[in-house]
């Protein structure tokens, strides 16, 4: 090849490396300025939701998608740099996104599920819920799922839109609960005397609140009892002790009273026919 034919094609060349050139250049340019920005925004973002104390979990989840979204448009940007027509791209990626969220449509309804439950909080890890039908302790929230461990240690993954669609029990979302129990006796006991034995056991109870004060009062005339309402507060965490104490107690000094406790009885009369 001759310095002649060199020549012509790097002079042929030189209008394209400017035109060209200049618009690879800017296309990087902004690459690297996208990736610089969607660092600086997510740090900023996660140190403004820590600050505020959002969910770590959701924390994590939004700094991804502002980090995302950022680079997003930067790789657009740099697209339209070269000149090509964004507007029929953002087209594309906006009918292939409607695309995708109908065929997740399930998926996403969990997703905004899950975003409401890290957000609004109608409980947080450890407590002890109700939700769609199961209950017991809660291990994780995430964006889809919630992990649950039953009282009997059984490990339930619900999705969350069953969770938000339904009812949520917090169990132990306050410090303190009220213990309902119901305490019969027969019809021909003392009844002023087992008032007082009732009251007894929830004031010498070491785990009953004085505050709010416990109640004992006649609730029912049954059908073979007379039934009274044994209502004590207590902690939250100490539920169960006080639920069984309280029962034992009442089974143990009503029989020192000699206090009947009623309970089913069937009584069978058999007839028998003399023969003509």
């Amino acid at each position: 090849m001759d310095q002649e034919t060199i020549r012509i094609a790097i002079e042929s060349l030189i209008p394209v490396i400017a035109e060209y050139g200049l618009k690879v250049i800017g296309a990087i340019a902004i690459l690297v300025a996208g990736r610089v920005l969607s660092g600086l925004l997510a740090n900023g973002a996660d140190r403004a939701m820590t600050k505020n104390e959002v969910d770590p979990t959701l924390r994590s989840f939004l700094t991804k998608l502002v980090r995302f979204a950022v680079i997003t448009f930067a790789v657009i940007a740099a697209i339209g740099a070269f000149g090509i027509q964004t507007t029929s791209f953002a087209a594309v990626l906006g009918a292939a996104g409607f695309a995708i969220g109908m065929a997740l449509q399930g998926s996403l309804g969990n997703f905004a599920s899950g975003v409401l439950l890290l957000v609004f909080r109608p409980f947080r890890m450890g407590d002890a819920v109700v939700v769609a039908g199961q209950s017991g302790k809660v291990a994780e929230i995430g964006i889809f799922t919630t992990t649950m461990n039953t009282f009997d240690n059984r490990r339930i993954i619900i999705p969350n839109g069953l969770i938000t669609g339904a009812v949520i029990e917090n169990i132990t979302a306050n410090d303190t609960r009220r213990v309902d129990m119901t305490a019969g006796i027969g019809y021909a006991s003392d009844y002023d005397r087992a008032k007082v034995i009732l009251e007894k056991i929830l004031a010498d109870h070491p785990k009953v609140l004085d505050e709010p004060a416990p109640k004992v009062a006649l609730m029912e005339l049954a059908d073979s009892s007379v039934n009274f309402n044994v209502r004590p507060w207590c902690n939250t965490a100490d539920y169960w002790d006080v639920w069984t104490d309280v029962q034992t107690s009442i089974k143990r000094e009503f029989d020192k009273a000699g206090i009947e406790i009623p309970f089913p009885q069937r009584d069978v009369h058999l007839y028998s026919e003399t023969a003509n």
